[in-house]
């Protein structure tokens, strides 16, 4: 009799193994998931880098250009201004800043006054013709950067979008060893439908299993040692891409995407960290930090 109770136990116990493992994958792979907006920061859209100094005073810096359409391209240097006042507004705020700025374009570039222990530098990089060669040259002119200059002027880096704005207060909280963004477009959608690279040839391929959120690249960053390493490695990415005559979906942020998931980041911002002023804001999202600006508005057209 006990042997009877006893294969009848594990056989239960089997079959409800069994069952969990398939809702499992079910729920895994099927339910779209919701992301709760509270967690910390982000990479960039066109032409700025973000540095920070270590728990004490510190530097963030704003810096690096990228893919944009040929209609504005001459107009990305009207957002430096807007940019960097709603920084000194919302910024680490009581921390030392550094912001360094990448433009082929030097004389552009508005002189905006900044707060005691706050810095700007201006970064030339060479003019490209065509924006696809802008934003695969991104990753290498960061890892550049950092190993020419960065390295012994911050401990913390983050790269964002010029054509963006802080709304609301950016402090330490977003900083960690390697941090990423999720992306405003794709954070409430289930994995099968993120924009990742399909394609067995590309070094930026992610298979239907792969991945755990889709990132932004208008905002990553970290220590500084680290997003060397992560922006060395985009670039290595993209060059074997290049030498096969390949260039990913999303340029370099489909790389980015491609080494996160192999480089997990230990820390992620959520959509409040990096949103979109054309999408309409959802009720789980409270408080919106750093926005990307609606191309369309008056003071940009003027």
């Amino acid at each position: 009799m006990r042997c009877h109770r006893l294969a009848l136990g594990l056989g239960f116990c089997l079959v409800l193994g069994t069952a969990l493992c398939v809702l499992w994958v079910y729920v895994e792979n099927w339910l779209p998931f919701s992301y709760v907006p509270y967690y910390l920061p982000c990479p960039e859209i066109f032409n700025m880098k973000l540095q920070y100094r270590g728990q004490k005073p510190f530097q963030p810096v704003a810096p690096s250009q990228y893919p944009q359409p040929k209609l504005l391209e001459q107009r990305y240097t009207h957002f430096v201004q807007h940019f960097l006042e709603s920084a000194e507004r919302f910024f680490m705020r009581g921390y030392r800043v550094r912001y360094y700025i990448f433009t082929d374009d030097l004389e552009a570039i508005p002189r905006v006054p900044l707060g005691p222990g706050r810095l700007l530098s201006i970064v030339p990089i060479q003019k490209h013709s065509r924006w696809e060669e802008i934003s695969t040259r991104r990753m290498e002119t960061i890892s550049q950067h950092i190993a020419q200059r960065a390295h012994q002027e911050v401990d913390y880096l983050f790269c964002v979008g010029v054509d963006m704005v802080f709304r609301n207060p950016w402090g330490p909280e977003t900083l960690g060893d390697l941090v990423a963004a999720i992306h405003p477009g794709y954070y409430a959608m289930p994995r099968q439908q993120f924009p990742y690279e399909r394609r067995h040839v590309s070094t930026a391929f992610v298979a239907d299993t792969e991945g755990d959120f889709y990132y932004g690249g208008a905002v990553f960053g970290g220590r500084v040692d680290r997003v060397y390493e992560f922006t060395r490695g985009c670039h290595m990415a993209i060059l074997a891409d290049k030498a096969n005559g390949i260039m990913a979906a999303w340029q370099e942020e489909s790389h980015l995407n491609r080494r996160f998931i192999s480089h997990k980041p230990s820390k992620v911002l959520s959509p409040e960290y990096l949103w979109d002023d054309r999408k309409p804001r959802p009720p789980s999202l409270k408080l919106i930090r750093f926005s990307a600006l609606d191309k369309n508005t008056n003071w940009l057209r003027s």
